[in-house]
């Protein structure tokens, strides 16, 4: 696609193009209207409820919008307002003219925002139903996969498939065929023949294979789902009178190698082809109650910095693909975010602060699977405390500063409890304890050096660090680290970091993340799938595929 019109990631309501949102008490409707004309490059028309990545974004911000906006919502119920038609997946033809880059992105958006439902429904107590009011196939049986629970209308012909592999020579890209298995537990066999089959599967046959978990004639069909979505709602515990909190606009300045917001600022440099994330502590005194939470409302720093720093993540990873290393910095007083920290720990299961720890969570778990060399720098003025600290366990090296003949400005490394279990990575495992293995030894001095001001020597001493540098060596030390990284193959890296981020457990998660995604990452660019001849580039122009029958 040609249109090179950097992609904004923020929209509201009032925006879509593409998705109607509803509430009825308890439970919100969430409804598919894909608009054809409203793809967001030129070039394909989004037929039969096929989506790109601007659909992606509006469902992105309409679940969040569900999260923060409307805390009286327990269920939340996805449909089609389209006759006989739920989803038909991504559109083919928008995946044949895009970049390889494009696909790779796009997919790895539409997989972080299916496994937010996953994510909300397990920490949230947000359930979700996919009312598949007509045929489901690809893409949006991936979608109705992600929730808790998948109702199919029983009118002889509306089907759920997985045709990727016999129609497009790809894999069913977002999650498919690993939530088919294990989630839903379909035996390998039959998930064999769905996939690599194109008609689909219907009626009882879809529940006898563990496909879907109920069926309805047409007639009974909205009954069905109401009450499926009702028996959903009573199981949350989201409170039925708070008021929930607007997510206003997020305020950024943008230059051509800046962003700015309110507490996260970019500075690229292209030359060196970096980028540094800076993310800044409140300077303001921040509430330690819930009233005073509520007043600030999306101005309260944990959630405004959370929503800056994902909306930083994404446009850098979309817009900005020639910058392979980011170094992420903070500023401020570490007292600050100790202090945020403190009032979120005390209030955790109040339901705004649930949802505040459930955005960073998400937003330190999309800056892991970034496909970007992360570099911590802890240096005078930093604030890596708590919260912040999670950002240098992110990243694949941590450097820091060590000045002996300044104590008062020497940096400091500062662990509290949310550095223990309270932001997991896609596999469950804390940052600490991946990097630690899990290993008693160094977990236990870890929890005991909680609440210390660490400097450089004693954060090396605990292997918290990679290096403990003095000013002398700095400068020139973190500038080759860097010349170093920049002169690899950027291909080369994202195989390496991405192994080497979860190196110890798995989960279905991580094998859509880290299985999945790699295969499909590998398939978009042999030519059975994109030659000229390949499948997904033929595909509805009456042509047959020519395939390189070599198994390699």
């Amino acid at each position: 696609m040609a249109d090179m019109t950097p992609v904004v990631y923020q929209t509201t309501p009032s925006q879509y193009k593409h998705l109607k949102l509803s509430f009825e008490g308890q439970v919100a409707t969430l409804s598919i209207d894909i608009a054809e004309d409203g793809g967001i490059r030129p070039g394909y028309k989004l037929k039969l409820n096929s989506y790109d990545l601007g659909v992606d974004i509006e469902l992105y911000d309409a679940l969040n919008r569900i999260r923060f906006e409307h805390p009286e919502v327990r269920s939340v119920v996805v449909t089609s307002l389209k006759d006989r038609i739920f989803c038909s997946g991504a559109n083919i033809f928008m995946l044949g003219l895009s970049s390889h880059a494009w696909k790779v992105n796009f997919c790895k958006f539409t997989n972080e925002t299916r496994n937010g439902i996953e994510d909300s429904s397990k920490h949230s107590g947000l359930k979700f139903v996919a009312a598949l009011n007509g045929a489901c196939a690809g893409g949006g049986y991936e979608l109705a996969l992600a929730c808790d629970d998948i109702v199919l209308v029983d009118d002889r012909s509306s089907t759920v498939s997985l045709p990727e592999v016999p129609l497009l020579g790809v894999l069913p890209g977002t999650g498919g065929l690993t939530r088919v298995t294990d989630k839903r537990h379909v035996r390998h066999d039959l998930a064999d023949i769905f996939c690599t089959t194109s008609e689909g599967v219907r009626g009882q046959k879809a529940i006898d294979w563990r496909l879907v978990d109920a069926i309805a004639k047409p007639q009974q069909f909205a009954q069905v789902v109401s009450e499926r979505a009702a028996k959903l709602a009573a199981q949350s515990d989201r409170p039925a009178g708070a008021k929930g909190v607007a997510l206003t606009p997020l305020q950024c300045i943008k230059t051509a190698d800046a962003l700015a917001y309110s507490f996260v600022a970019v500075a690229i440099d292209r030359a060196n082809r970096t980028a540094t994330f800076t993310v800044k502590a409140p300077a303001a005194a921040q509430p330690t109650d819930i009233a005073g939470i509520e007043a600030l409302g999306a101005a309260w720093w944990p959630l405004e910095m959370a929503r800056e720093l994902d909306d930083a993540i994404l446009h850098m990873r979309t817009n900005e693909l020639d910058v392979g290393s980011w170094i992420l910095k903070t500023t401020g007083d570490a007292k600050a975010v100790l202090a945020c920290d403190a009032t979120m720990l005390a209030h955790k299961d109040y339901w705004l602060v649930r949802e505040t720890i459930g955005l960073l969570r998400r937003t330190l778990a999309r800056l892991d699977v970034s496909s970007r060399s992360l570099f911590a720098l802890i240096e005078s003025g930093s604030c890596f405390a708590g919260t912040l600290a999670e950002l240098a366990f992110c990243a694949d090296r941590t450097y820091m500063l060590t000045l002996p003949d300044d104590a008062d400005k020497a940096p400091a490394l500062v662990l509290n409890e949310f550095n223990f279990g309270f932001y997991p990575m896609v596999n469950d495992q804390s940052r600490l304890a991946r990097r630690f293995y899990e290993e008693t030894a160094p977990m236990e001095a870890a929890r005991g050096a909680a609440g210390k001001a660490l400097d450089a020597d004693a954060a090396e001493a605990l292997g918290l660090v990679t290096a403990a540098l003095d000013d002398i060596d700095w400068a020139d030390e973190i500038r080759m680290v860097i010349e170093s990284r920049a002169a690899m193959s950027p291909d080369a890296l994202t195989g390496l970091e991405a192994n080497l981020r979860f190196c110890q457990k798995e989960n279905m998660a991580t094998r859509i993340f880290g299985r999945l995604t790699a295969w499909q990452n590998w398939i978009f660019n042999r030519p059975n799938a994109v030659g000229e001849k390949g499948a997904l580039k033929v595909y509805g122009k009456g042509e047959k595929a020519a395939f390189d029958l070599n198994r390699v």
